[in-house]
Parts: structure tokens; C-alpha cells; sequence
């Protein structure tokens, strides 16, 4: 009688289970529906009774983890219509920024800005906050100007700046815990030319006196360094041809300009980065540092990322640098970035303009998990808040304490899914607990 029941579990356990993008994340059900529709999406929201919403799985912890039923919108990709005059674009929720941005650009319009890689949805990465660099430019999410939601009970919501701001700007940044979006319209802008230029080793010492001149000068800015010495081991700086200054010139602040393109990971290949050398390009294809094509980063990692108030920052990097003979045995390298501060509720820029500094580690997960509490002390006198999609080890009050309108996002959560059809662990632990 065992046999065919271990056969049966070993026909399972042989099946390739569902992962994230990094593999450090194996999701508690294979139990995945991928709607085309919006109405198919009610169909799925109507019919269970615990769900949690997929993007493109780049998220490194379980924020969108599920022992239920997970509801993929990667079928949802398409442009739904693009708004000239008002200057906006409404997308489905589960499109890339990928393949967004080459079609904005056709049709001469732009972002205001883009992450790291362009491999990310559009519903993922404004739930999460995610962002790109740039001390002028808020994160992604900052672009929204209307949402399209079904909610708990599997009705249809549109919520738009125009007539529902602040309501709005607590759903953005929704955390995966007020409904499925199904669709976004952002502003966007005439399109752009950018150029980027890398130098190397940059001395720690300028930023003391200079933080605010080096991350200001281009239009999005990102300092790598593996804290192993003392100096900045790569300054990206990604300028718009029309308004920005092109930094071609052999030094910027004692670093040394780069002679060919170079991967963030000084010792990767730089096939997958996008182009540098001042050589122009449209804004997409300099915003991201990798190309949508290639594998982004190192591929096999682990990332953590704190933002910390900007005029925190040569303290907070200071701070961290104390940590840098435990850190570099396990980490690939470390990138700093500015963002400009947004009123979205559960934003970690609400109501500051950020520095981050994110970590892209080797996929050793025990080691990560002891070094995190001893990087969050260290940053704590900052009041440090963590990216959403990423690792962090920061005690729940602690977190909570740390986001001025928790209280209203919990009402409004409650309001669209009073039953909680949409949380999860993760969100009970570190939203909903006490």
C-alpha cells in the first residue's frame, strides 16, 4: 500500500518547485494561476479564499509567498493606451519596464527614471518602491498617477491622483496587501539622450567635504565599493545630453576615469552592462546598469538594501565601513544611491529624500543573516528603513515605528480586504503584528 504513495512523493519532490529570481526563495505552493484579463482576475479573487499576487519574482524574501494560491500577471503585459497631451501611459500591471520603455521612446516619451535592470514589472516594483537613482528624482512609484485594483471580494477599484490623492498614495505602495493591480497609468515625459561615464577610486575621503557635489553631478548617480579599503571603488555617473555636464575629463574628485566599460563587479564581464564611455543612447538604455537581454547583477545572490535620511549619509557610510573586514568575505559589492523624497504612506523616501545603501552578497545565506543585525545597529541612530523586496532583520516594532502613517495603511487595508485574503506571513509579522 506505501509503494504507490512513495512514488506519488517522489513524483513531486522530482517536479521543479517555484523560485524567485535568485533561488534563495522557494515559494510554499506551486498553485499558480495566470490570468490574461482583468475579469479573469476577478474570477481567481472571487473563487479563494487566501492569495498573494506575483510579479517577475525578484523579491529576495516572502513578501509575495503564499502556502495557498499565488495569481501571476505576467500575461498582462500590454500598453493599454498612451495619452500625449496629458503626458501619461496606462500599462497592465504585469509588463516589464523592459518593454515598456522601448515603446515609450518610439513614440518620443520617457520615464523619469528606471531601477538597476529593466527585467522588473511595473505592479512589482511600485508595491515594493523600488527605484533608481538620482537626488532629484523620486522612486518609481513617484511616477503614478492612477491605479486600477480588484479587490478582496472581487470588484474592480480606480483610484487616481486627480480625485483621490491621498487614498491614493496610501494604495501605491500597497506592499501586495490591498488588492491585485491590474493596471497603471504614469507620467511620463518628451523623451531623452543620456551618456554614462565610470570612474575609479574614489578616495572615502572626499565625501566628507563633497557627498552632495558627487551624487549631484549627473541626473542618476551610483557608488559602488566592497569596503575593503578606503575608497569608493567605482563612481557610475549617467547624465542627460541635453541639460547635464559630460564629465569627460581624466579625474573626478582623485578618481580615475575608466578606459572601458566595466561590470559593478570589477572582475564580471561587462557584456551585460549597458553602454559607457560618454558614448550617447536613449534613456533606457543608460538608466538600468544592465541590458535586458543579459542576466542582471551576479545572478546568484542575495541583496539588502537600507535607506537612510540624506543628511545621515557620510555618517551612515562611515558607519558601515567600520563593518568592512566582516562584511567583504561574503558580499559582491555594495551601491549607493540617492532618491528624492515622495508622500507615498509606506514609501521608505516618505516625507525624506534618501541615500541607500544596498548590498548584493553571495548567496550565503547564514552568514548574511548574522551580519544583517550587526549592519541595522549600526545604522539604527538613523532610523534606517529597509527595502520591502529585500533581507532585513529589523524587529517588527522597530520597523513599524519607523513608518508615521502605518496606522491609516492598516484602516485602509482593512477597508479593501477586511477578511486579510491578501496577507500573508510576511505581512502579518511585519505589518499587521505588535
Amino acid at each position: 500500500m506505501a509503494t504507490p504513495l512513495l512514488s506519488n512523493l517522489n513524483a513531486w519532490a522530482a517536479q521543479p518547485r517555484l523560485k524567485n529570481w535568485a533561488g534563495n526563495i522557494i515559494f510554499s505552493t506551486d498553485n499558480v494561476q495566470y490570468p490574461h484579463t482583468v475579469e479573469e482576475v476577478q474570477q481567481v479573487v472571487k473563487s479563494k479564499a487566501k492569495l498573494k499576487a506575483l510579479g517577475t519574482r525578484h523579491c529576495f524574501n516572502t513578501i509575495a509567498d503564499s502556502k495557498d494560491d499565488l495569481l501571476c500577471t505576467k500575461e498582462m503585459n500590454k500598453v493599454v493606451s498612451l495619452d500625449a497631451a496629458g503626458r501619461t501611459v496606462t500599462v497592465e500591471g504585469g509588463i516589464k519596464y523592459g518593454e515598456l520603455a522601448p515603446y515609450l521612446h518610439q513614440h518620443g516619451f520617457a520615464l523619469h527614471n528606471m531601477a538597476s535592470l529593466p527585467h522588473i514589472s511595473v505592479a512589482g516594483s511600485i508595491t515594493t518602491a523600488t527605484h533608481g537613482s538620482g537626488i532629484k528624482s523620486g522612486n518609481l512609484a513617484s511616477a503614478v498617477t492612477a491605479l486600477e485594483l480588484v479587490i478582496a471580494d472581487g470588484s474592480v477599484i480606480h483610484l487616481a491622483k486627480a480625485t483621490d490623492p491621498e487614498k491614493l498614495n496610501g494604495v501605491i505602495v500597497g506592499l501586495g496587501a490591498i488588492g491585485v493591480i491590474t493596471k497603471v497609468t504614469l507620467q511620463i515625459e518628451p523623451t531623452y539622450m543620456m551618456h554614462q561615464r565610470v570612474f575609479l577610486n574614489l578616495p572615502m575621503a572626499q565625501l566628507k567635504p563633497n557627498f552632495e557635489k558627487i551624487v549631484s553631478a549627473g541626473y542618476s548617480v551610483s557608488l559602488f565599493t566592497d569596503w575593503q579599503n578606503d575608497s569608493i571603488n567605482e563612481v557610475w555617473i549617467k547624465s542627460r545630453v541635453d541639460t547635464d555636464k559630460d564629465h569627460n575629463q581624466p579625474e573626478f574628485y582623485g578618481a580615475i576615469a575608466a578606459t572601458k566599460n566595466l561590470h559593478p563587479i570589477i572582475d564580471h564581464s561587462a557584456e551585460s552592462c549597458t553602454e559607457q564611455m560618454g558614448v550617447p543612447g536613449p534613456w533606457y538604455e543608460r538608466l538600468p546598469h544592465f541590458k535586458m537581454g543579459f542576466t542582471p547583477s551576479s545572478g546568484k545572490e542575495l541583496q539588502s538594501e537600507y535607506f537612510v535620511p540624506l543628511h545621515h549619509a557620510v555618517e551612515a557610510i562611515e558607519a558601515i565601513a567600520r563593518l568592512g573586514k566582516q562584511i567583504g568575505p561574503h558580499l559582491f559589492i555594495t551601491e549607493i544611491r540617492t532618491i528624492a523624497a515622495d508622500n507615498l504612506w509606506m514609501s521608505p523616501c516618505h516625507n525624506q529624500t534618501s541615500i541607500t545603501i544596498h548590498f548584493t552578497w553571495k548567496q550565503e545565506t547564514e552568514a548574511v543573516l548574522k551580519l544583517l543585525p550587526l549592519i541595522e545597529k549600526e545604522l539604527s541612530p538613523f532610523k534606517e528603513r529597509p527595502h520591502w523586496g529585500k533581507i532585513f532583520t529589523l524587529a517588527p516594532k522597530v520597523l513599524q515605528s519607523r513608518y508615521e502613517k502605518l496606522t491609516d495603511f492598516k484602516k485602509l487595508t482593512a477597508y479593501y480586504d477586511p477578511l486579510g485574503k491578501f496577507r500573508n506571513g510576511f505581512l502579518e509579522k511585519n505589518i499587521f503584528g505588535v
